[in-house]
């Protein structure tokens, strides 16, 4: 649980927002918020609230898949335009083999559709 805490506070603290800026955000006061992020157990709806608020999702990461997901999003923070075009060029190589499975006849008559 604390993993989860120190990382709502750190997500809080890069978005430049205080405590106090949270009860217009997720709807708790200052010192329901504070209570929460230094030592509180909150419930999965209040965890969504306050993702929502932090401009965040909540998400499992299977285990085998953390490394691999730290270090991207360490990469985006240090070079987000880089890795945001690296990311795009990817998707799009993807789409293109994924359109090509289904259709395989796809640009062998010169057609643009």
């Amino acid at each position: 649980m604390n993993s989860i805490l120190h990382q709502i506070k750190q997500r809080r603290l890069t978005l430049g927002l205080k405590q106090n800026d949270m009860m217009l955000r997720v709807g708790v006061s200052r010192q329901q918020y504070q209570r929460l992020e230094s030592k509180g157990n909150p419930r999965l709806d209040t965890l969504e609230l306050i993702a929502k608020g932090l401009n965040s999702e909540l998400m499992l990461i299977p285990k085998e898949k953390l490394g691999a997901v730290m270090a991207l999003l360490e990469q985006e923070s240090s070079e987000p335009d880089k890795a945001y075009v690296s990311q795009a060029k990817k998707t799009a190589k993807e789409d293109a083999k994924i359109s090509l499975s289904d259709d395989p006849w796809q640009d062998l008559l010169g057609d643009e559709s």
